[in-house]
Parts: C-alpha cells; structure tokens; sequence
C-alpha cells in the first residue's frame, strides 16, 4: 500500500473536514472586547485608586533597566500579596475563613515568586546592592540587615534586608512566621537561576547581590494606597470583606499591568525574529493568566453575607440582562484580552508566508510542514514550533480565565448576576460580549486546521503500514 502523502487536500473524516475548513474560514469573527459601562469603569478605578497606583507602577528609579516596568508591577503585585496575609490572619470575625486564605495566599505568592523568577532571568542592569560594598560594617539605620561570612573567604559581608516590605514583619509575628518562612524558602529556591536575589530575608546562601527592594517597589507608598470606604450611614458599620475585595483586585491590576509590558516584549521578540526568548514569554504569560484565575479564585472565601452586603453598599451590579459589565470593569483586561487574541496576527511571520488574500491555505500548509518537518528545532527554525505550541496554550488560558469567571460569579452573587443560562436560549448577536467569547472559532485556525489534517496523515500512515505488515505475514 503507498504511504499517503502529507497535503492539506488529503482525503479526510467529514467531521474533521468540516471543523477544519469551518476554524480556517471564520478565523476573524471575533470582534475586540470594549468597555460596556464608561461609569462603572470609572467608578471601578476610583474605588481601587488606579490611577495613583498606575503612577507607581510607570515611575522610573533607574532609566538604564530596560524591563522595569515589566518586573516592577510583579513585584508591586508580590507586596501586596503581603499585606492581603496580613490582613487575613488579623481577621478578628469568627467566621472567617482565615486558615484556608492563609493557605491560598501563601501558594499564590509562591506562585508571584515563580513568575518574577522567570522574568528577572537574564536581567543585568536592576538595582543592585553588592554584598561586599559596606566592607561588613552594619549600618545603625539599617537594623534589619545581617552581617555573615561566605564560606572559604575570610571577609566579612552584610546581607541587606527590606525595611519597608512587610514580609520579613510577618516572618516576626507568630501567627504569619511560618508561612512568611515558607516563602523565603520559595523566593531562595526560584531566584537560583538569577544573578541576584529579592532581599526578603531568604538566607542568600550563594551569597548573590541584593536588589534594591525598596527603591524599586517603594513599599511604604504602596501600603499606602488603601481601600477608602465611608461607614454605613445608619449603623456606621464598617465592612471587614472590604479591604479583602480591594487588594484582590489591586492584585490583579498589577500583574494586568505586567502582561500587558510582557506582551510589547513578546512582540518585539517575534518582529526581532528571536523564536526561542518569544516562546519563552509566551509561555510566563500562559501561567500569568493562569495567576489571574487564582487571584480572582479567591473570592470563594470571602463570608457571603458581609460580600453581598458590601456589593450592594457599592453597586455591583451587571447591566439588566448581561454580566460584561461585572467582568468588564477594568480597562486593563480587556487590553490584555485584547492583545492576546491579536497573537493570531503573528503566526505567519513566525512560519514566513503571507497571507493569501484568496483565502488558501498557504498559512496552513506552511504550518504542516514545519510540524512535519526532520529539522524543525534546527537553525532557523529553532524554537517555531514551541512557540506556536505556547500560542495555543495560552489561547487554552484565556477561555479557563473566562470561563471559570462566569462560575465565579454565579458562586459568590448567585446565578441571577450571571448569564450562564442564557446563551443557550439567546441568538448570537443578542448576547453579551462574555458569553460570546465561548462560541468563538480557534484563535489560531491555521494551526488548529494543520493539526487536523497531520493527525488525520498518521492515522492513515499507521494504518497503511498495518497492512502491509499482515500481507506479508500472509
């Protein structure tokens, strides 16, 4: 039996044939996602103080570091992190769900930790403080650094330690001491691959330069920045799931803000033709949406009566019939959303065609042939196909984000603030722009149609060299 012949005119199933052709025809359905309620948006940065957060994050502190305001926010997001322990494990309700939210909080700051390891790799112009420049005399107005010795040298060095960030304060207090230790431990174990270390107290046991933890976060300004809430008029009562909803989404703001950085550099990378360091971003930005989805997770453990009550003291409500308005608040999602979904626009420079304006395949068919290809991780196809695969992976991302969003809220408001329901009943162009995300066609049909067609070649070659195995038997 002849081999078959890899070709996207191959003979295929009819149902792949027909999800294949309908992915690569109606690849730009999908319109932008735009703010649905310019007041609520508005209403929504005040209430977060966006706009005085957003100076924190763009203000330089060292013009030579060309990724600052992509790891700044990071770590911006990190301290923040911090204070939301703080606050959990200073809950005095009885009701509060503080030993599950200490758990949560500390694996999402072990997770922050990750992230921020993997975007300083490689950094060699951030602020550093060297740990042999103060010749191991101990500042007396620095009272939290240490003085110690790095085995086999002889000289003494003093290891600086944040005095503004919270962490090595939680690591003094009994109730946060051993979860502050485990995140040491964390930033301790991520940072080896980095040519310095955060500063927070973590032991330093490569005895590795310090950054400038407090000229580049600037945690007081920071701490600073909280949630601004009058009592309730008739009974004065001030809401403790407050402060929690704001730094949630404080939280959230900032690592928005870092994706957004992340992707011009992923962009620049993919112009600059570097395939393997643009498949590396793709892929911290798959996990950074997946940290978007922890972080609004932690709704869940918000006490449902004080929530519903403070939702309804500050007027979170979907527009009648829909629930954009309840996820589209903030401006920087939806960019982010946005530019994300614009990923698609890059994938024939990554494979080196045009576009026909016909409607060919020629995308797909220069997608089959770097999949197929003997030398596809070689020369100058080093890194292609990773980064086509990250593509995808964090197309997968983007729909759990929005996805788990819309349970999300029929968990934490009940179902009448979401529109679960009614997209099975609604034609498309009634519905809501959350809703329609779910029936859009593949981000990447191109790929999604080479995928296709290549599975459909095995499927045939396997079975073609199974026959020709029993005839010979035969």
């Amino acid at each position: 039996m002849a081999t078959p012949k890899l070709s996207p005119v191959s003979p295929v199933r009819p149902e792949d044939k027909q999800r294949a052709s309908s992915s690569s025809s109606s690849g730009a359905v999908a319109a932008p996602l735009r703010v649905q309620d310019d007041t609520a948006v508005e209403e929504y940065e005040q209430y977060l103080r966006l706009p005085e957060l957003a100076r924190l994050w763009k203000d330089r502190c060292c013009p030579e570091w060309a990724d600052e305001g992509l790891v700044k926010p990071a770590l911006q997001a990190l301290e923040i992190t911090f204070r939301f322990i703080s606050v959990a494990l200073s809950d005095p309700r009885g009701y509060a769900s503080r030993r599950e939210l200490a758990r949560r909080l500390e694996a999402l700051a072990a997770r922050e930790v990750e992230l921020v390891a993997a975007l300083c790799e490689g950094e060699q112009c951030p602020p550093l403080a060297e740990l042999s420049a103060s010749k191991g005399v101990l500042p007396r107005e620095r009272s939290a650094s240490e003085v110690w010795k790095i085995p086999g040298s002889a000289a003494a060095v003093v290891c600086q330690v944040s005095e503004a960030s919270l962490l090595p304060r939680l690591a003094a207090w009994d109730k946060s001491e051993t979860v502050a230790a485990r995140i040491k431990y964390a930033i301790e174990s991520q940072m080896q691959g980095c040519v310095f270390t955060l500063g927070l107290g973590e032991p330093n046991l490569a005895g590795k330069p310090v950054l400038e933890y407090d000229r580049v976060v600037r945690p007081h300004e920071l701490h600073a920045l909280k949630a601004k809430i009058a009592p309730e008029p008739k009974t004065g009562y001030r809401n403790k799931e407050n402060e929690a909803l704001f730094t949630i989404h404080q939280i959230l703001e900032s690592w928005l803000c870092a994706a957004s950085q992340l992707l011009t550099r992923l962009n620049n990378r993919i112009e600059a033709r570097n395939w393997e360091a643009a498949a590396s971003d793709c892929w911290i930005l798959e996990r950074v949406w997946k940290l978007l989805a922890d972080v609004e997770d932690l709704h869940l453990l918000m006490d449902p009566d004080d929530f519903l009550r403070l939702k309804s003291q500050l007027a979170i409500r979907a527009a009648p019939g829909s629930d954009a308005s309840s996820c589209f608040r903030s401006r920087a999602l939806l960019h982010v959303a946005n530019a994300t979904r614009d990923l698609k626009k890059r994938v024939p420079c990554v494979l080196g065609v045009e576009v026909d304006p016909n409607g060919g395949p020629r995308v797909q068919e220069a997608a089959m042939r770097l999949f197929h290809s003997r030398r596809r991780g070689e020369g100058e196809e080093a890194g292609k196909v990773e980064l086509l695969q990250a593509f995808q992976a964090v197309e997968a991302a983007v729909r759990r984000f929005f996805f788990a969003y819309r349970q999300l809220v029929a968990a934490v408001m009940g179902t009448a603030e979401s529109s679960t329901n009614r997209a099975l009943f609604s034609p498309a162009e009634e519905m809501d722009p959350l809703a329609q995300m779910f029936l859009e066609p593949p981000y990447f049909p191109s790929l999604d149609a080479a995928k296709t067609f290549l599975a459909d070649y095995w499927v045939r070659r396997m079975a073609g060299d199974g026959d020709s195995a029993s005839s010979r038997r035969s």
